[in-house]
């Protein structure tokens, strides 16, 4: 059974008021739609508030779902617009990979000075993701960390496909360009030392 038809069988459930569905749907979508409100705001407490606030709005508008549509795109364009509103009003960035890169900081087994200059990385490249606009930032999110595709995206975002692959164009090349300097930095740095 695809996850589409069981997400339009277990909106029917909502819809007739059981909140052992909307359980179900608690389970099968809450690490996505926290993971990308956690990424987007850089807050745990309020991706866990925008978590809790999408699946009540599940319950709420139930009656208003196309059961032949999944789910899925649905609440990730949820999740974005509730931290899209939650950005605007503390006017705070987002500090992109964050929780992914702790992750992998635990997963270091090298010797102190790999680990270091991993961790040195890591945090100039978070430093550069920050950096970037807005909407630049979010479709990295979403493409990168939430593994999803451009018309996915597109769905989530509310902008055309274009968009999007625009978008991600311009992102990667700032992103290039920032890391490139920062090489070139280094270069000339240790070049310098050793003359």
């Amino acid at each position: 059974m695809t996850t589409q038809h069981t997400d339009g069988w277990l909106v029917t459930r909502v819809q007739n008021g059981d909140l052992e569905a909307l359980g179900e749907l608690y389970k099968r979508y809450k690490t996505q739609v926290y993971r990308t409100a956690l990424a987007i705001t850089h807050d745990e407490k309020t991706a866990e508030d925008i978590l809790q606030e999408a699946f009540l709005r599940i319950y709420t508008y139930a009656d208003s779902f196309d059961k032949t549509r999944p789910l899925g795109p649905w609440l990730y364009r949820m999740t974005v617009n509730l931290a899209y509103s939650w950005s605007n009003q503390a006017k705070r960035w987002v500090n992109l990979f964050h929780e992914k890169l702790e992750s992998l900081k635990a997963l270091d087994r090298q010797h102190p000075e790999e680990i270091v200059e991993k961790r040195g990385r890591q945090r100039f490249v978070r430093k550069a993701i920050d950096a970037l606009p807005e909407p630049q930032r979010v479709v990295i999110i979403l493409h990168y960390l939430e593994d999803l595709s451009v018309s996915e995206i597109a769905y989530v975002v509310g902008v055309p496909e274009g968009t999007v692959k625009s978008r991600l164009y311009y992102a990667r090349e700032r992103l290039r360009k920032t890391i490139l300097e920062r090489e070139q930095g280094v270069a000339s740095e240790v070049a310098y030392d050793f003359t």
